[in-house]
């Protein structure tokens, strides 16, 4: 079964950064799109950044110029860098490996609790 973990949430003050990272289990991570998305308390789950397997992305419009996206095909792993963080980015962040080429199923991580505060 393919184990998503993220770490890397935290406190931060506005206007500072952190970098989360999500490790995946699993076999053919190289073959399946990744993406990281987040649910704020009271608010629907949304997508944040996503990365292809040839290394194309895209980011929602309240996170361009701020996140960056990036994967590790060697590690098994995804990457979501996070700048100049506002109040309306706390959310809890969910790393996401996408269906692809067999296997259709959506793996989901625990989450890490971001918060952006004074």
């Amino acid at each position: 079964q393919v184990q998503l973990v993220e770490s890397g949430g935290g406190l931060v003050q506005p206007g500072g950064s952190l970098r989360l990272s999500c490790a995946a289990s699993g076999n053919n991570f190289r073959l399946y799109a990744m993406g990281w998305y987040r649910q704020a308390p009271g608010k629907q789950r949304e997508l944040v950044a996503v990365i292809t397997p040839v290394g194309s992305t895209n980011y929602a419009d309240a996170v361009k110029g701020r996140f960056t996206i990036s994967r590790d095909n060697a590690k098994n792993s995804v990457y979501l860098q996070m700048n100049n963080l506002k109040p309306e980015d706390t959310a809890v962040y969910y790393c996401r490996r996408r269906p692809g080429p067999g296997d259709l199923t959506n793996y989901w991580g625990q989450g890490t609790q971001v918060t952006v505060s004074s």
